[in-house]
């Protein structure tokens, strides 16, 4: 038998219970960051899909989930939000690229990789054909914006190459001309299939050669 005080004694039984986590609730920049990137995203989506002259602010609200007036939130009007489009998409091709090149070699390797990894994108982002080529007519600054950046970023890597000795020295100016015909190729090469929908490894090659004789060692 338990004595009086063993029997008066309450035993504690630790409590094993999960607490659930709270998720913290996103801030007001957090959700006006998400917001802004839900418009940016539908017209992407739309413009690749019907062109600038068919988005309409309606369009592009409803896509987003969002009231027509929160669009003023953030642009002034379309023109405004076309603006800052095509440099928003182009970032988010050449951070794409980017990633595809984490084990792609030096030199001529790392050029037809690049263009590779180009072709890849435009297979699985079509509508990126759109709202490049319509931009230069109905957002210029926009166009001008992503073609300079893209020029910059490509001398820098030719600039690396050279220093690596993957090809000749050239000056500057030359420098800035040939990156413009590099990417000139690969633009019409990419028109030209566009139709088919992927870009075949026979035009890569072809480009490969090309860059090959005329500027890699």
């Amino acid at each position: 038998m338990p004595s009086r005080n063993e029997k008066n004694t309450k035993i504690a039984t630790p409590l094993s219970f999960d607490r659930p986590v709270r998720k913290a609730k996103p801030s007001r920049e957090e959700k006006a960051q998400q917001t802004y990137l839900n418009l940016m995203h539908a017209a992407a989506d739309i413009v690749g899909e019907y062109g600038y002259a068919a988005t309409t602010i309606a369009k592009i609200t409803e896509a987003a989930g969002v009231a027509h007036g929160t669009f003023y939130n953030y642009f002034k009007d379309r023109q405004g939000l076309f603006d800052v489009l095509l440099p928003f998409v182009g970032l988010q091709m050449t951070d794409q690229i980017t990633a595809d090149l984490v084990e792609a070699g030096t030199g001529i390797d790392r050029d037809i990789a690049r263009f590779r990894a180009y072709c890849d994108y435009l297979r699985e982002t079509p509508g990126f054909y759109r709202v490049l080529y319509e931009a230069e007519v109905f957002a210029p600054k926009a166009h001008d914006e992503h073609i300079r950046r893209l020029s910059d970023g490509y001398i820098r890597a030719l600039k690396r190459a050279m220093a690596s000795n993957d090809i000749r020295e050239m000056p500057d100016a030359e420098l800035e001309a040939t990156v413009a015909i590099m990417l000139g190729a690969r633009g019409y090469v990419a028109m030209l299939y566009k139709e088919q929908g992927t870009i075949p490894e026979s035009a890569i090659q072809a480009y490969g050669r090309l860059m090959q004789s005329g500027l890699f060692r």
